[in-house]
């Protein structure tokens, strides 16, 4: 339990600066796959005009929609949504492990990348190697730090735990996305991003 007072914080909250920080100069519209609770779309939209968020549980989306206004949400499966349109920024925080086929579900978030647009992916993944493990002890020690400053906001979105290392996730990644930049974080994440060429 967080408390109430203040900016809500948890691991995920504390990464969406990467994903703020990645938008291109000339975004105007955003996809927030995975939108849960809508923090991160409601960030989005304090920066882009066009902010779409989609998510499966229609259930969490409804309060999203209610805290959050502005926003355009769609309850549906990224995978198979038709959406009729790119989008200058496509992001995906804690979701990738979640759908049935990662490399299937970074090619489609890149298929919805608008070009000259930016795919940001922050993700889990299980940690394998000795690096992996050292990291994971700095993020013990970052977590409870931030917590005795900032507390614990917990979200509502439902939880699974990731089937693909960190190796495995970087690797299907540079396979789908051409010159994506990778980044292993303390808090027991990764981050990806990619930009489309122009075209």
């Amino acid at each position: 339990m967080g408390s109430d007072e203040g900016p809500r914080w948890n691991h995920n909250i504390h990464l969406h600066r990467v994903v703020i920080g990645a938008i291109p100069p000339q975004a105007r519209s955003a996809l927030d796959v995975g939108a849960g609770d809508g923090m991160l779309s409601a960030e989005l939209r304090r920066a882009l005009p066009d902010v779409v968020g989609i998510d499966v549980d229609g259930g969490v989306l409804a309060r999203a929609a209610a805290d959050h206004p502005g926003i355009r949400w769609i309850e549906g499966d990224v995978m198979t949504h038709e959406f009729g349109r790119t989008f200058d920024v496509v992001t995906a925080v804690a979701t990738v492990h979640h759908l049935p086929d990662l490399r299937a579900a970074i090619g489609r978030l890149a298929e919805l990348t608008s070009p000259g647009g930016a795919l940001v992916i922050v993700g889990l993944a299980r940690p394998t190697t000795p690096w992996d493990h050292l990291l994971s002890v700095v993020g013990v020690i970052q977590h409870r730090w931030m917590v005795s400053k900032r507390g614990l906001w917990e979200h509502t979105a439902r939880t699974t735990v990731p089937a693909e290392s960190y190796r495995q996730v970087r690797r299907v990644a540079r396979d789908v996305l051409p010159g994506v930049r990778w980044r292993q974080h303390a808090l027991w994440r990764y981050s990806l991003i990619w930009r489309r060429d122009a075209q």
